[in-house]
């Protein structure tokens, strides 16, 4: 057998050619990191999770008293609003169950990293400080849709007489409004919570924010019962995209072309609030800039 000359056994082996990227490109790592987000709130939810079974029986009995309230205002009426009896009881499980997904604290979050400084450092970091929130928004959201929104939704189909759609389009069409609510609903509480930095102390914008959302958004009454003239307002206004439309497709008040219409709404609201967001955000890295060096 014929040996290898030396010369072989100790050339180096050839160079990378130029411009061949390396394996894990910055844009994965930044994706990675992204995701990890994602997975780290939704172990750190996993860990109190306890917590959230009580949250299940708080939500089941909101449920509840809104039934039997409403139940009292039907009587032997048939239909309110637009709601048969049936499609109101149905609408009031299912849009706090979907709040269960779409709720979170982010604006609380954002406005405490400002008040302790340690946005400072958040906004010096290779990633994106509102878009990592908002992946952490979502990790929150997934944990609370598996259990806390699905077993929630359950005991409260076994309680109340819900009534789910039939038709594959209604279910598609919710799935995907569901996760629009979050998307919109998140990107009012960063707007609210970067408001810290020109609010001495934004507590109260806080509160507001919320007795609104949950209000205006039909929550509490669904918006077909507002006066006329303060449910066309609240037509021209994001709330209704987080929980009235989603909830009028999951009842079957809204059907066929009609629920990609109402699509269409949540997909403008979220394209029209990443403006202010985006513009909030610069002016808010300015001012810490300039004021913090």
């Amino acid at each position: 057998m014929s040996k290898r000359p030396s010369s072989e056994l100790t050339s180096p082996r050839p160079a990378r050619p130029e411009g061949r990227k390396p394996r894990h490109s910055g844009k994965r790592l930044l994706l990675d990191a992204y995701l990890d987000f994602i997975r780290i709130r939704f172990l750190t939810m996993l860990a109190y999770r306890i917590n959230y079974y009580t949250g299940i029986l708080i939500y089941t009995l909101n449920i509840g008293v809104n039934y039997f309230t409403w139940k009292a205002i039907y009587g032997d009426g048939d239909s309110l609003g637009g709601f048969t009896a049936v499609q109101m009881t149905t609408y009031v499980a299912v849009s706090w169950m979907a709040r269960a997904f779409y709720f979170n604290n982010l604006d609380r979050e954002i406005s405490s990293d400002i008040r302790d400084g340690s946005i400072a450092i958040q906004f010096i970091r290779p990633y994106n400080y509102v878009f990592a929130k908002m992946m952490q928004g979502l990790g929150e959201g997934m944990f609370r849709f598996l259990l806390f929104m699905i077993p929630g939704m359950a005991i409260a189909m076994l309680l109340f007489p819900v009534q789910l759609p039939t038709a594959p389009s209604a279910w598609a069409g919710f799935l995907v409004m569901l996760i629009f609510s979050f998307l919109i609903n998140s990107q009012i509480n960063v707007i609210t919570g970067l408001s810290a930095f020109f609010i001495e102390n934004n507590e109260g914008v806080m509160r507001m924010k919320r007795v609104l959302v949950d209000l205006f958004s039909g929550l509490i009454v669904p918006i077909s019962l507002f006066p006329g003239w303060l449910s066309k307002v609240l037509e021209v206004l994001p709330f209704q995209a987080i929980t009235y439309l989603p909830g009028s497709v999951f009842t079957g008040r809204v059907q066929g072309v009609g629920i990609w219409n109402v699509l269409g709404i949540q997909v403008f609201w979220f394209a029209a609030l990443i403006i202010p967001m985006i513009l909030l955000y610069r002016a808010a890295r300015q001012r810490l800039f300039v004021q913090g060096g």
